[in-house]
Order: C-alpha cells, then structure tokens, then sequence
C-alpha cells in the first residue's frame, strides 16, 4: 500500500489488460459507477444489475478486442489498482475516446489516474496523432470534471446519457486537441518515493 500521499515508483506496474483480468475490471467498473453515480442510476441497478453487466461487457471487450481498442491495468504492489480503456478513431469529429479510467479508493490521490491518462495518451499519440481526445463525463461527477480541467480539458459539447436502467442524465464531452497534448498535461503525475 502507498505512504502517506506517496508512492514507491518500485511497487507500480502497468501493462495492457487480457482476459485474465476481467473480474477485477468488472469489480472496479461496478464499484466506482456504485460511488460515483448513485444519484443517476437506480438502487436496484446499482445493488443487483452493475456488476453482472460490467462483466458481460468487459468479457466481450477482452475476449474479442476491436482493433482500435487499449486497455491498460495499474497494478501497485501486485494489487489491481485501476484500468483505463481507449478506442483510437471512435468519432468523425471528437477523435479517440477514453471510455473508462477508474482508480480503486485505496489507491486515489497518488497519481495513478495522471498516469493511466498518460499511457494511453502516449498509446493515441503512436497510433492516432491526428486525433483530437475526448471524454464523456457525468455532469453530476463533479470530482471528475475537475480532475480533466485541472489538466487542461475542455468542456466542448453536452448530451444526455441514456443510462443501463433507462434513466437520462446530463453528460459533457472535455476534449484534448491531440493526444500529445494531453501527454504534456498528464507528464509526470505520480507522487512518488524514490530509492
């Protein structure tokens, strides 16, 4: 586990997801959309549905990737820290999209998801550099749209999200003009022990 608000840079690992890995996307998938979303998604959905769903959807992605597709697991320690997933070329306009950053509670404030941003980034940046990145983002995840803006994303359109358990809630896409663009805001995020 991390010390204080620091990290040893020796007890992280990153490396892309596999199959293997599913369960502890799934679980990490559920449990934030749990902590952040409950004021938009049902109770029942949250308390009997979530995790079910995020494992059918992330078997599907895992077993049978798109060729535009990355996802990247943080591991600290060997604990399953947090993922990020991103399709290169999603949208006309918008460009590629992180579809997912989670981080698990016990590992939040350390820099992990600066760095998972940074990954894939670097990852968009060898792959789709004449792409924009975007982002949709909950309007009621206040912790989030701070966290974008305080590496430089903008806000650049709303839409509605029409959720699992058929509510609507308000959506904002922040966007980056090019993946190195986002590399540069996301160099250097983690708070680390060195030695």
């Amino acid at each position: 586990m991390p010390k204080g608000n620091q990290m040893d840079t020796k007890a992280l690992e990153f490396k892309g997801a596999t199959l293997e890995n599913l369960d502890n996307i799934a679980r990490l998938h559920a449990k934030s959309w749990q902590e952040n979303y409950h004021q938009v998604l049902s109770a029942d959905y949250l308390q009997d549905k979530v995790f079910n769903e995020r494992t059918l959807i992330w078997s599907k992605r895992l077993a049978e990737p798109k060729s535009n597709q990355y996802v990247i697991i943080a591991l600290v320690n060997g604990n399953f820290a947090g993922f990020i997933s991103i399709f290169g070329a999603n949208h006309q306009e918008y460009g590629t999209i992180i579809d997912n950053l989670h981080v698990a509670s016990d590992f939040k404030g350390y820099g992990l998801g600066t760095r998972l941003l940074n990954l894939a980034a670097k990852w968009a940046g060898q792959h789709y550099k004449n792409d924009a990145v975007y982002l949709e983002v909950l309007a009621c995840n206040t912790n989030a749209i701070g966290f974008y803006t305080s590496l430089g994303g903008k806000n650049v359109a709303s839409g509605i999200w029409h959720t699992p358990c058929d509510n609507h809630t308000k959506e904002y896409i922040y966007s980056w003009p090019s993946a190195q663009a986002l590399s540069k805001q996301t160099e250097g995020g983690l708070r680390v022990i060195e030695g």
